[in-house]
């Protein structure tokens, strides 16, 4: 059986409430969230807290300090999916079928004033993705494009362990 699973992963997130939703979101959906600093914000932050209300102990909180304790961490067995403006494909485009079992395919996000930085894109840069918007605008909420991206993720896995 297939047991892959998608992994959110905020790259120095600067605004306390999208991360606070954001966390409710993979609380919710039984989904990783790793959080790589320097964040613009303290985990006791009171706004994170409540976007996150009651559910920061079903959680699946991963701390890195930063890029490369992140990288020391994890291993990629399929490349990550990097949710940029800047993406070449779209995010309906990121694969969910891996080449085994437990395999998580990482879903990384870059902060909400910045976006990833180049070097990151670069280093992955057949594995950028966006979401389609009309072109008048920057960008979504970041809790928004995660809340797209991970729900069409568990949509292709056929919502795996969710009612």
């Amino acid at each position: 059986m297939n047991t892959s699973q998608s992994a959110v992963v905020l790259y120095q997130p600067e605004i306390p409430p999208n991360t606070g939703n954001i966390a409710r979101t993979c609380a919710a959906t039984g989904t990783p969230l790793h959080l790589i600093g320097p964040m613009g914000f303290s985990l006791e932050d009171r706004y994170l807290r409540r976007a996150g209300l009651d559910y920061w102990d079903q959680l699946a909180l991963t701390v890195h300090g930063d890029w490369d304790r992140f990288l020391e961490s994890v291993e990629f067995t399929v490349p990550p999916a990097l949710l940029t403006t800047k993406g070449h494909r779209l995010y309906t485009e990121i694969p969910t079928e891996s080449p085994g079992n437990d395999v998580t395919q990482y879903l990384i996000f870059g902060p909400e004033t910045r976006g990833l930085p180049e070097a990151i894109r670069d280093r992955w840069p057949n594995h950028t993705y966006r979401l389609p918007m009309l072109p008048t605008l920057r960008s979504l909420n970041l809790s928004n494009s995660v809340a797209i991206v991970v729900y069409h993720q568990l949509y292709m896995r056929q919502f795996p362990g969710l009612t």
